[in-house]
């Protein structure tokens, strides 16, 4: 859902050209920035809700195993940021801990006298600490400390030990995959991002819907009669170059690294906020095209159009992989 402010949608016919130069701009600019790099433990704008983003830096370094980053992945893997989800293996909480290990493993991270699973200022400390044990214990182990780590957190040291590094389980080598995708989603990048090569074709589709009606969870089945919402045109603009998205504006923010304002290319998800320091508060996205302008369906009563993207909501954007969207929890 678009808020109303957003007015002066650009006219489709005037802005043809315009983004057509875009488009085959688009794959100019990726062979150009093809070698930059990302990575960082510092972390992504909102990527972090701001009630466990100070947990989560200062715990993300407790060992160099870990970074915060790395932590967040797992965090968000684990139970989306939900502090009182509980699953049916009766793991608990923000962390996910079982009560076994949590026995063992909890810590009383806000110094309180209570060890609280489903207090995050416990469990986030105790997420942690844990990493960094299992870290310790297969630190003689040849390979990658931190994909060793994760690999031990899945499948446990002794099988790291003995299999000299990641085992060959297909759920551990997805499960150290995963995290240290999903690492990239919440790092701030400081080398700049490289660009998307699906973007032009992504934004090739989404300009052939520019006119149709929106469509409140629309995802442009013929029963919908090929209408959109927001997040249902930038799932499909992907999903027509073999990237699965997911349903959710929220959650397609963790799908890749996030460019700042002055780093956007054509194809980036631009996304807005309630909250500028969370991105679970995302309430909309829209698929850039450069010059400051998005293709978006924006609210009930419009159409698929051009819009401005510089708003009081404006949150971040986001560079869409194929691996990034893949290791979301839903889509992993």
């Amino acid at each position: 859902m678009r808020k109303a402010w957003i007015v002066g949608g650009v006219g489709v016919g005037s802005c043809a050209c315009f983004v057509g130069l875009l488009v085959v701009g688009t794959y100019s600019a990726a062979a150009g920035l093809g070698g930059a790099t990302q990575g960082s433990v510092g972390l992504a704008k909102g990527a972090v809700p701001a009630a466990y983003q100070s947990l989560v830096q200062k715990w993300g370094d407790l060992c160099p195993a870990l970074n915060p980053a790395m932590l967040a992945a797992q965090l968000y893997q684990e139970s989306g940021w939900n502090p009182k989800i509980s699953s049916n293996a009766h793991a608990q909480g923000i962390a996910q801990f079982i009560p076994g290990t949590w026995a063992t493993h909890g810590v009383d991270g806000n110094g309180d006298g209570k060890k609280d699973v489903w207090d995050p200022a416990d469990a986030i400390p105790s997420a942690a600490s844990y990493d960094c044990e299992l870290a310790k214990y297969v630190k003689n182990v040849p390979g990658d400390q931190s994909d060793n780590m994760l690999a031990a957190y899945n499948a446990g040291s002794y099988a790291v030990i003995q299999h000299g590094g990641v085992p060959p389980y297909r759920e551990t080598q997805n499960y150290v995959k995963v995290i240290r995708t999903l690492e990239k989603s919440f790092a701030r990048p400081v080398n700049g991002v490289a660009p998307s090569q699906q973007a032009a074709a992504a934004i090739y589709y989404a300009q052939q819907k520019l006119g149709t009606p929106y469509l409140w969870g629309g995802t442009g089945t013929a029963g919908q009669g090929g209408r959109f919402d927001c997040s249902g045109l930038t799932q499909a603009a992907y999903h027509s170059v073999g990237i699965t998205l997911p349903r959710v504006a929220n959650d397609q923010y963790n799908a890749g690294a996030h460019p700042s304002r002055d780093e956007l290319l054509p194809g980036d998800l631009v996304f807005f906020s309630n909250d500028l320091s969370n991105s679970r508060a995302i309430h909309h996205v829209g698929l850039y095209v450069g010059g400051g302008y998005m293709i978006d369906a924006p609210y009930t009563g419009s159409v698929i159009r051009f819009d401005k993207i510089d708003s009081p909501d404006y949150f971040g954007a986001t560079r869409v992989t194929k691996d990034g969207a893949k290791a979301l929890p839903h889509n992993a």
